[in-house]
């Protein structure tokens, strides 16, 4: 009867093929969450047919002449070394999506299991994790990056790497909560009644239930990811020459900005389009999965 509880309980949930439809619904139903996810899924296809839609190679130098502005020949121009912007920053497209993704990657795992750790197993080792989440959420996100890059050394990994853990904190956070609150619901409780492992509580039960937060988090958290790398190339922390990372572009660009101006300009837009997308995404997601959320 106990399991038969728990398993009742556990139905109305927002996640499986019933969540996922509402989600679907919910996005499509969602105008600027629509156009965040053509944006999305048009960056996507850039970063998979980048060989096919670059004229050029992205590091390849007199593709034209230095310092063109925009034209039929070259869409975005080229910069000072003749090559062309139209095919770095269709190429630095993968490069943007494989920071958000590796950031996120880390961020997310890292502390969706220690939310998890500290949420379910109390005592001490929840004080330890709770603590250490404390320290971290002292100093701000870009200063743990920072120092990260610092240690590690000014590469495009490293800088991934270091992006991924200064958000750490904020997916502990966000697991831990939503832990306590799925503790002391009955379909838990029957659960435990009914003599569930431990194996089956985290994750029969509890994961399931922590995704839908930690779903809109990752999807808002893949734009912070990538405005904080282009943030560290841009300081000469992240990507390194000749690599077509738009923040790295920025930078380099920085120094024609009166003479050749589109070298800093289609970067910089490149990147508020992309996080732009993102963010409506995220917002999207967030309604659809929050029914007290969506808009009337």
């Amino acid at each position: 009867m106990s399991a038969q509880l728990s398993s009742e309980a556990a139905r109305p949930l927002t996640t499986g093929g019933n969540g996922f439809r509402r989600l679907v619904r919910g996005v499509r139903r969602n105008r600027a969450a629509m156009v965040g996810l053509v944006i999305v899924l048009l960056l996507i296809s850039l970063a998979m047919l980048a060989p096919l839609l670059a004229p050029y190679a992205p590091d390849r130098m007199g593709a034209g002449r230095r310092l063109t502005p925009p034209s039929l020949a070259h869409l975005f121009g080229t910069d000072e070394f003749g090559r062309d912007i139209f095919s770095r920053i269709i190429y630095g497209s993968r490069l943007t999506l494989t920071i958000g993704a590796i950031s996120v990657g880390i961020s997310a795992v890292s502390g969706l299991l220690l939310g998890l750790l500290a949420g379910y197993a109390g005592g001490w080792l929840e004080r330890v994790i709770m603590r250490g989440t404390d320290v971290l959420f002292s100093f701000t996100e870009v200063l743990i990056a920072l120092a990260a890059v610092a240690m590690l050394g000014p590469t495009l990994q490293n800088a991934m790497i270091a992006v991924g853990i200064a958000a750490i904190p904020f997916y502990v956070r966000i697991t831990y909560s939503q832990v306590l609150v799925e503790k002391n619901r009955p379909y838990f409780e029957a659960a435990v009644a009914a003599g569930a492992g431990t194996f089956r509580l985290i994750f029969r039960h509890l994961l399931p239930n922590v995704m839908p937060p930690l779903i809109v988090v990752a999807t808002l958290g893949m734009s912070t990811a990538m405005l904080a790398a282009a943030g560290l190339s841009f300081l000469g922390l992240g990507a390194q020459p000749p690599l077509p990372e738009w923040g790295l572009m920025l930078s380099q660009g920085r120094d024609f900005i009166t003479r050749a101006p589109w070298i800093c300009i289609i970067p910089g837009i490149a990147i508020v389009i992309t996080v732009l997308g993102f963010n409506l995404l995220g917002d999207g997601i967030r309604e659809a999965l929050d029914p007290g959320q969506q808009r009337h």
